[in-house]
């Protein structure tokens, strides 16, 4: 924990500028930081600010700050991922790495090779999906939790919505045994489509190109959806 995430919640009541702290983070500045009284500590606003805090008391059982708030979160990177949904426990890896990367938005979508089951999964729960988010903030000091949203049908958000969404961007599908190999270093917003565990079937790389999307490969090794997110999301930017 690079950063400790302040909630609204934790703003002791008429007091603006101090929280109190308990549980996770409570736990981790006392037997990680190892921190004590007056020691300062990296903070920042859920969706808001960052800064430093002060510890002005520490026991066993909670953790108070006084806190400054007045550093802007680092920017995101110019990226929509939209990402086959994977199955739950590598999304919560996903999540977390991407919340550190810097991706700003997160579309996950239906495919052929998605199972059935995994959205049902409680992983996809929204409390579920910020506590992963959270971990990849605190690890890259950021307090802004990407947008997730889900597309639960393949063709209507292939046809109907992708043209708007990649307008203006570098709109790119990973997928192997193409010919044209993932750009580096681009220096305009990207739209990245990654399909689920096997790739994409035939039919939906052929709906995605019919939209102007170019299929790109990171060569001949088949890498797992959550180590193809890091290396796509590195190469590019």
């Amino acid at each position: 924990m690079n950063l400790i995430l302040l909630y609204k919640s934790d703003f002791i009541k008429g007091q603006p500028t101090k929280v109190r702290l308990t549980g996770r983070r409570h736990g981790h500045v006392l037997e990680i930081h190892k921190a004590q009284v007056n020691d300062t500590l990296s903070v920042g606003l859920l969706n808001g600010r960052m800064g430093f805090g002060t510890v002005t008391h520490l026991d066993a059982h909670a953790l108070e700050m006084d806190i400054s708030l007045q550093e802007d979160p680092p920017p995101k990177l110019p990226v929509t991922l939209a990402l086959a949904l994977p199955r739950p426990i590598m999304l919560k890896r996903i999540l977390s790495t991407i919340a550190t990367l810097g991706v700003g938005r997160l579309i996950l979508f239906n495919s052929w090779r998605v199972e059935k089951s995994f959205w049902n999964s409680s992983a996809l729960k929204s409390e579920e999906l910020e506590a992963q988010l959270v971990l990849g903030l605190e690890q890259a000091r950021d307090t802004v939790l990407p947008e997730v949203s889900f597309r639960r049908y393949f063709t209507p958000f292939v046809t109907k919505e992708v043209p708007q969404l990649i307008q203006n961007t570098i709109a790119l599908v990973a997928h192997p045994n193409v010919k044209d190999v993932c750009p580096r270093h681009v220096k305009k917003p990207v739209t990245l489509f990654i399909g689920p565990e096997g790739g994409f079937i035939d039919s939906e790389v052929e709906a995605l190109k019919a939209q102007g999307i170019k299929p790109v490969t990171l060569g001949e090794r088949i890498l797992r959806v959550e180590t193809a997110v890091d290396v796509l999301l590195s190469r590019l930017f």
